[in-house]
């Protein structure tokens, strides 16, 4: 590794990957960006070899800096470092070319570990990541698909919940009981392994069960 680029606009935690990145390779000449716009910049200015990117930027997102310095520096290993470890930030970041994820939470060992590790070609992944993804690679092969696992009616229920709808508004519409109706909500949260609304508007969505 002798070009490294972090993209981070916290002057703490820049200084503290540096540290870790020259613990690292030491032989490696860092450079810092605290911007998207300056991280765009330099992501076009050299051949890297490393990057580690914050996703969340002052003045964009590192989503963007990851596919350009995916498309600019083929050759170049993408590190997302971030504090959020969640399904909305890990697989964008991995689909925009992302070759690792760590969290910036982490013990400052623990990251350099995860680092050096990359000289022996083990990708750069937390702890957490990495069960993250074997659960949501499994998953398919442990149940049966979500919209077989539900009723029709269960998933006319899903619709209107994702939709907003009180569960007394959900049992006038669908001309049943509210204690029916609460209990095609509970059946639903249980299969479906969510607890909120906004998890069943994302499963409604994503079983094309909304406009």
């Amino acid at each position: 590794m002798r070009e490294i680029l972090i993209v981070e606009d916290h002057p703490d935690a820049q200084e503290l990957l540096a540290g870790i990145v020259r613990e690292a390779f030491p032989q490696a000449r860092v450079s810092g960006a605290a911007t998207a716009a300056e991280a765009q910049v330099l992501a076009r200015s050299r051949a890297w070899d490393l990057a580690l990117v914050d996703l969340h930027l002052p003045d964009g997102n590192g989503i963007d800096v990851i596919a350009t310095l995916n498309a600019g520096c083929p050759q170049a290993r993408i590190v997302v470092s971030s504090i959020y470890g969640d399904d909305g930030h890990l697989f964008p970041a991995l689909q925009a070319g992302a070759h690792g994820y760590l969290l910036k939470d982490e013990p400052r060992d623990a990251l350099l570990r995860q680092l050096t590790g990359m000289i022996d070609g083990v990708p750069p992944l937390s702890p957490a990541i990495a069960r993250k993804l074997i659960h949501h690679f499994q998953a398919p092969a442990l149940k049966a698909p979500a919209e077989h696992r539900l009723s029709v009616r269960e998933q006319e229920a899903l619709a209107l919940l994702a939709r907003g709808v009180s569960v007394k508004s959900l049992a006038q519409t669908m001309g049943i009981s509210p204690h029916t109706a609460s209990d095609y909500v509970k059946s639903i949260y249980r299969k479906l392994n969510i607890t909120s609304r906004a998890e069943a508007a994302l499963k409604a969505n994503q079983l094309g069960l909304l406009p």
